[in-house]
């Protein structure tokens, strides 16, 4: 498989089949890579996961994987300092990957303890980019750009390998087409560019679990609770009890994380 992106480092398309949603207390049962490489080749590797925790039937009924399918896996732990070097130097890409994918990857690599550095990786989501132009699921985006029905739709690797399609297909597709965004403003042409397909993907997030969140004026305020709208510091000022209730409470690491980085941005000022 060839892809046309115009690249200026290697673009991992990625897919995650796991027992849940919950980013802080489910885990990966099988991971799909396809790194769109910069001189057109595509490699591909996917492989599944012992979760260590039982995988729920509803989670097996949509993906097909079974604890007996992978009782005799590695776990997330003893593969993932080679997924990372397999991902080193790479920008991120997905279909809905900035909402769920992205926050358990970066979650599964805290737990294992493998320093996965996001500072400086591209984010570009092509479910996002679906979703102001032709709001539908990922069946439908390839039925639509691609003009294929999606066989194995749920499995990790048809997934992943319709996701690289769809976004080669949509940058096509939108070639220097304007366009709004959800508050109707006009923002720049659709390009064949990662930094631009990353500003489009790109939320007001600042943990990957979206429990705070930059607003208009880019304060980090919460998005959740009783401070919902609040911004962060003045809460910790107010109320000092809330850092200690997050930090102990179940909330996943990388939320952890960035509320102590914003904590010590505020003691610094």
């Amino acid at each position: 498989m060839e892809h046309q992106l115009q690249l200026k480092r290697p673009l991992a398309f990625f897919d995650l089949e796991t027992t849940g949603i919950q980013i802080n207390r489910d885990r990966i049962v099988e991971i799909s890579i396809a790194k769109a490489n910069l001189d057109g080749t595509v490699e591909v590797k996917t492989r599944r996961v012992n979760p260590g925790i039982p995988i729920p039937l509803e989670a097996s009924l949509v993906h097909g994987i079974y604890d007996e399918d992978v009782k005799d896996e590695p776990t997330f732990r003893m593969v993932a300092r080679s997924l990372s070097t397999f991902l080193d130097g790479c920008d991120l890409a997905g279909f809905n990957s900035n909402r769920f994918d992205v926050p358990m990857l970066v979650e599964e690599m805290l737990r294992a303890e493998v320093d996965f550095d996001m500072k400086n990786r591209k984010l570009v989501d092509a479910q996002r980019i679906f979703h102001l132009m032709e709001p539908r699921n990922l069946t439908a985006a390839y039925q639509f750009y691609c003009g294929k029905e999606l066989i194995g739709a749920h499995g990790a690797e048809a997934d992943v390998l319709a996701t690289l399609e769809v976004l080669n297909a949509q940058v096509k597709h939108y070639a220097n087409k304007a366009i709004k965004d959800a508050d109707g403003k006009e923002v720049f042409p659709i390009q064949n560019d990662m930094d631009k397909l990353h500003e489009l993907s790109a939320s007001n997030s600042i943990d990957y679990a979206n429990r705070m969140a930059y607003n208009k004026d880019r304060v980090a305020c919460f998005n959740f609770g009783k401070h919902i709208g609040r911004p962060v510091l003045d809460v910790l000022k107010s109320d000092p009890s809330y850092y200690d209730w997050m930090m102990k409470g179940d909330f996943p690491m990388d939320t952890k994380r960035k509320l102590t980085e914003i904590k010590l941005q505020g003691f610094q000022r």
